[in-house]
């Protein structure tokens, strides 16, 4: 995936009210239930159907490594979609969402200002109607690019002009060579 679709996906997790299962065989138990049947989840992980049989029943334990990752991230993608849904619409609709990242930030001002890029490590709290457009776009299959472009104009917005206190020329913002890049609910 992306590194801004992941950092969604991972502040969304953390409103989460259970743990998800940390079993091969509880995780597989899971997808099959999700799925409704041993040879959806097997056509998805690309194993074969007797395979997630055996988890199912516990007679094999542990995956490989490959198999391990896919079967926990298939897992994680489907686990309480109530409370995803409802962590999301209360992002978009009141409480907003936190960007907290390490990146290079500069600008494209009017001649006389000083728009050098540079490392800043920014801490934002993002009003809701960008946490809408972010995962608005992320739901409707979104790159990286345009996440990184939405929350470039949401740092314009909020920390370059301050909600149109300052910077009121300021035309554009760059948002590159993130080092760290966080999202929190």
């Amino acid at each position: 995936m992306t590194m801004f679709g992941d950092s969604l996906d991972a502040a969304v997790q953390k409103s989460f009210t259970r743990p998800v299962p940390r079993s091969a065989g509880a995780q597989m138990r899971y997808l099959v239930k999700q799925l409704k049947g041993t040879r959806a989840v097997a056509q998805m992980l690309r194993i074969s159907q007797r395979t997630v049989e055996r988890y199912v029943k516990d007679q094999i334990k542990k995956p490989r490594p490959d198999l391990a990752a896919r079967l926990e991230g298939e897992v994680a993608k489907r686990w309480q979609p109530q409370i995803r849904a409802r962590a999301r619409q209360q992002a978009a609709t009141t409480g907003g969402i936190v960007i907290d990242t390490r990146a290079r930030l500069g600008y494209t001002a009017p001649i006389g200002s000083t728009d050098q890029d540079r490392i800043r490590h920014l801490t934002v709290a993002l009003p809701p109607q960008y946490a809408a457009r972010l995962f608005d776009a992320q739901a409707a299959g979104a790159g990286d690019q345009q996440l990184q472009q939405i929350a470039a104009e949401a740092l314009k917005e909020v920390y370059f002009q301050d909600g149109g206190r300052r910077a009121g020329q300021l035309e554009e913002v760059r948002f590159t060579d993130i080092e760290h890049l966080e999202f929190e609910l």
